[in-house]
């Protein structure tokens, strides 16, 4: 039975990933930085840990707790929607400390085993922001970019080891929490002087001509984790294929963003 150690778990994507991998009957270890037990039906093969990304020893005592894992998943993620004129560079900082150093710092946390196995895949799943430019989401496109960089690059670093690295590019998906989870951290980002550029971006994202799901994401996920190619790329819902249409790198051999077959 292989394992997989999915970050960010309490919903969205996260949630619906850890459902997906034990339905495939894989052994689950589904973490979140405050533990909802009652979100996933627990067993000897599905597991709720507490895990903090931004902190190192809440990383070192997660990895000690779940041994040795064929997969990780780095899906914990803040979103932020506004005006980057207004938001305060320790919110931006808040979103890299997460999304990016967040993610690198569970990499980097188990490496040593999978290379010492020369085995196994870390999937970093980002954002369809990262395929084309969208407004008022500069921070957080940042975020998300600077971890598609990272992966790229880990990826032709650790070849060698037969340890694979992948990037799952969720589209928008209008069923997440993204906007309720970040309430807090947004209030005040939109100012009058932006709020009717902003209105018209809201109109559009309440209308989109194509969306992506949660499920579409668990799938993405799946494939990536299964894929013993060099394939790089796997953009999760109808939109964020689209988008990956239009990029020079689309069909090339180890970066194909091709549709799941």
């Amino acid at each position: 039975m292989k394992t997989v150690l999915i970050t960010g778990c309490s919903s969205g994507y996260g949630l619906e990933t850890a459902r997906h991998f034990h339905a495939q009957g894989w052994k689950v270890f589904a973490t979140m930085r405050t533990p909802r037990t009652q979100l996933l039906p627990l067993s000897s093969t599905l597991h709720v840990l507490p895990l903090d990304v931004t902190q190192p020893e809440s990383i070192a005592r997660t990895l000690e707790t779940v041994g040795p894992i064929d997969v990780l998943v780095n899906n914990a993620g803040l979103g932020l929607f506004g005006a980057f004129e207004a938001t305060p560079m320790a919110t931006v900082r808040d979103i890299f400390e997460t999304n990016t150093f967040g993610t690198m710092a569970m990499t980097q946390a188990v490496l040593p085993q999978l290379r010492a196995r020369r085995a196994g895949t870390v999937i970093n799943v980002t954002s369809s922001a990262t395929l084309a430019p969208m407004p008022l989401v500069a921070a957080y496109t940042a975020s998300k970019t600077a971890v598609e960089g990272f992966t790229e690059s880990l990826a032709f670093e650790l070849e060698a080891f037969n340890v694979r690295v992948k990037l799952v590019e969720p589209g928008y998906a209008p069923t997440t929490r993204f906007a309720a989870n970040g309430a807090d951290r947004m209030q005040g980002l939109v100012t009058p002087a932006y709020a009717p550029y902003a209105q018209s971006v809201f109109a559009m994202f309440a209308q989109p001509a194509a969306a992506t799901s949660e499920q579409d994401v668990a799938e993405a996920v799946w494939q990536a984790a299964n894929d013993a190619t060099q394939r790089l790329r796997y953009p999760a819902g109808a939109d964020a294929v689209a988008l990956a249409a239009r990029h020079p790198w689309f069909g090339e051999v180890g970066h194909s963003p091709a549709v799941a077959a």
